[in-house]
């Protein structure tokens, strides 16, 4: 049965730069315990067997908490470890693909920056979309802004829902209230927190005022 993604605001996407395996997975039982609604495992540095290795150790910690476990990109992983989904960035895999090799009893999100991204996503098959990046982001990712008026276009347009992505914090969450999303993916302002039990706590507080209208 397919994981239900509506009601589930704070999306959750790692990133272990810079921490050892034991520390990675304790930040996220620490983040999954604290209030996390869904894990997006993306570690694009890591070959086929690391991935799904790392994969089966985060599926162990989300299936404790009930937890939507998506893999960023690899179909395959995502597909070894029985994975609740998979999110395609623009780059990779078409949506279509991703829900054709996926099956209608998984998840699938796909990373958008405009409206006519995500509406093509949503006719493909997508369960959700992820729009951004709103602000500047610390990863290694680049950084193409998308505007919260851009956003709410897209909100308005689709009947799935939308995660605002790129660099939300708790002290800037607020900026998205306008486009009525249905929840907001953070990655730093968890996988990089002193105190990751903390952090997420406010944080997801700070989302669900964002998003309190829903």
């Amino acid at each position: 049965m397919k994981m239900p993604i509506k009601n589930r605001p704070l999306y959750l996407v790692t990133d272990r730069t810079g921490l050892t395996t034991p520390e990675f997975l304790d930040r996220i039982q620490a983040a999954c315990a604290a209030g996390v609604d869904i894990v997006q495992l993306r570690e694009k540095d890591l070959l086929g067997r690391e991935y799904f290795e790392l994969a089966q150790q985060v599926k162990r910690i989300t299936d404790q908490f009930q937890i939507p476990l998506i893999i960023d990109d690899r179909i395959d992983v995502a597909q070894a470890v029985d994975a609740a989904g998979v999110h395609i960035g623009q780059a990779d895999l078409s949506v279509a693909v991703a829900r054709q090799l996926m099956g209608a009893e998984k998840l699938v999100g796909a990373t958008t920056k405009t409206v006519t991204q995500a509406l093509e996503a949503a006719k493909a098959g997508a369960d959700y979309v992820g729009v951004g990046a709103i602000f500047e982001t610390t990863t290694h990712v680049k950084t193409v802004r998308t505007s919260v008026a851009t956003l709410a276009a897209i909100k308005d347009q689709l009947n799935i829902p939308v995660y605002a992505l790129g660099g939300l914090t708790a002290d800037n969450v607020a900026a998205v209230t306008p486009a009525h999303v249905d929840g907001v993916a953070v990655v730093s302002a968890i996988m990089k927190a002193t105190d990751v039990t903390t952090a997420t706590r406010v944080l997801r507080q700070a989302v669900l005022q964002a998003v309190a209208h829903q």
